[in-house]
């Protein structure tokens, strides 16, 4: 199932944004994003138009870009697995499955920026 939240803001500019494109277009063959939130969360609905819009920007393929929709007491796939208490997060992994950063809702920064920025740190 797939998240609305996640449908690109077109408002979005990406080149305002060229770092966190770029870094996120660098990796966008090896790594895999898992986003869990609802269309019903403000906060997904106000971080994950952004989030998405940036994953298009830098050619991140579809196939490599997994949401996960959760209820309203956040449950879903993968919750209990990946430690899930806050909407939305997005966990980074490589192909191999091995957990690289992960963004949960509390970050000061928007998840483009918060992930680029740590997947410069850690890549």
């Amino acid at each position: 199932m797939s998240l609305e939240t996640m449908n690109p803001n077109p408002t979005w500019d990406a080149a305002s944004y060229e770092d966190a494109v770029d870094t996120l277009e660098a990796h966008n063959d090896d790594l895999v994003y898992t986003v869990w939130g609802g269309d019903w969360c403000k906060d997904c609905r106000k971080l994950l138009p952004d989030f998405g819009a940036a994953l298009e920007a830098a050619d991140v393929p579809d196939e490599r870009i997994d949401e996960i929709a959760v209820d309203e007491d956040k449950q879903g796939p993968g919750v209990e697995e990946y430690g899930i208490e806050y909407i939305p997060t997005v966990v980074v992994e490589d192909d191999d499955g091995d957990e690289i950063v992960r963004f949960v809702e509390e970050e000061d920064l928007p998840p483009a920026i918060w992930l680029a920025q740590e997947l410069e740190s850690k890549l």
